[in-house]
């Protein structure tokens, strides 16, 4: 009698066990596949500059492979942390990173490459604080849309709001500057709020007044009017300003259908600049051609996909504020991916962005590992919901 009673205990356990909460396994195998994918081509695409300036050919690839681990860890812990926080104290992440974007303007404070200051120095690593702001802001967002949600749907000063806020964030990119960046802040909150509810009308006014306001900013700047004519004809001054988009081109289009394998890329050698960093779509076109990149883009809009799917089905259950950072984290995502890879391709203007997963760069990869965590704990929150799954876990523990 108690052996059965503890058989039937234990079948009770092992089934509750199984039914209990788990992370999207779809999410989770498609990062995983992306971020090896970017692993073997950092290695790649990095072997001849890393040999000439380190004498290691796998130095990049090295580094690499250390935030990997670390990107792995922090999107562990952001699996663990109850959304509530995150709506709690989206007010002040979203406050403290418009005072980190203001302070690396501050001379001598922020560090400056390329002509570009956006990192803090901290000695042992630098800290890109446009990258973490991009996704702070997307929290606040997520949480504004719930409390003020009826205001954004009715009334034209709730759509302004947070507007503004995403206004300043862009002017303070723009100033350091990372034209890219703010670009792709301000289509992320737009489609955000398009997606809150905002009135059509409205959405289409601020639509027109941003895109005005980029343009006439992109043409104010010599820099950036360069780099505006370089790339509407990089062929009138290939050894200049149209260099790169140039080596680029010839990187994609030597690539063919099937690439010239991995390691095969010629523009890796010394031609293409920032070929493992703002050009890895590039490189990875020449050595796995035009399947390679349909592969890769596929993957890119599976996890586009997905991250839409799961805030569909957190808004099923009411879970509002999930449903949003979902879908903040898959416009974000999939707009710098469309962006890098545009500019590659030369469709659109060189923008300095990354690709997301694949590129390297520690700071790229560490925020949108964390985004990842962020949308797999929104799934988790999901299942613990008033859904099937709660509904299972009674019965059992009924039974």
């Amino acid at each position: 009698m108690n052996s059965q009673a503890i058989r039937t205990g234990n079948l009770a356990a092992t089934s509750e066990l199984d039914l209990a909460p788990e992370y999207d396994r779809v999410i989770l195998l498609i990062y995983l596949v992306l971020i090896c994918i970017g692993l073997v081509m950092v290695a790649s695409a990095s072997v001849g500059i890393a040999d000439q300036l380190t004498q290691d050919p796998f130095y990049y690839a090295k580094r690499q492979f250390l935030r990997i681990a670390l990107s792995l860890a922090l999107m562990w812990f952001a699996c663990k942390i109850p959304l509530e926080f995150w709506n709690n104290n989206g007010m002040v992440l979203m406050l403290g990173s418009i005072i980190l974007l203001a302070f690396v303007l501050i001379p001598g404070i922020g560090h400056t490459v390329n002509g570009s200051t956006r990192w803090l120095n901290f000695g042992l690593f630098t800290f890109q604080i446009s990258e973490i702001a991009k996704l702070f802001l997307i929290i606040y967002l997520s949480g504004y849309l719930i409390r003020r949600c009826d205001e954004v749907r009715t009334n034209t000063m709730g759509f302004i709001k947070p507007m503004l806020i995403l206004a300043v964030a862009s002017g303070l990119l723009v100033l350091e500057p990372d034209f890219g960046a703010a670009a792709v802040l301000l289509m992320t909150g737009l489609g955000l709020i398009f997606l809150g509810g905002v009135r059509f009308g409205q959405f289409i006014l601020f639509v027109i007044g941003t895109l005005a306001i980029m343009g006439l900013l992109a043409v104010s700047s010599p820099y950036r009017l360069a780099r505006i004519t370089s790339f509407i004809d990089p062929w009138a001054d290939p050894f200049n300003s149209g260099f790169q988009l140039t080596q680029s081109l010839i990187a994609i289009g030597s690539g063919g259908w099937f690439g010239a394998g991995l390691g095969g890329s010629i523009q890796k050698l010394f031609y293409l600049p920032e070929a493992h960093t703002d050009f890895m779509f590039a490189i990875f076109a020449e050595e796995f051609g035009f399947v390679g990149q349909v592969v890769l883009i596929a993957l890119f809009a599976m996890f586009s996909v997905r991250c839409f799917a799961i805030a569909r089905m957190a808004l099923q259950k009411q879970q509002a504020f999930g449903a949003y950072l979902a879908y903040g984290v898959g416009l974000l995502i999939t707009l710098q991916a469309v962006f890098n890879i545009g500019v590659n391709m030369g469709a659109l203007p060189t923008k300095g962005l990354t690709l997301p997963f694949i590129s390297y760069g520690g700071n790229s990869i560490l925020s949108m590992s964390f985004a990842v965590g962020l949308v797999l704990r929104v799934y988790y929150e999901f299942q613990q919901g008033d859904g099937v799954g709660a509904v299972r876990k009674k019965v059992v523990r009924e039974s």
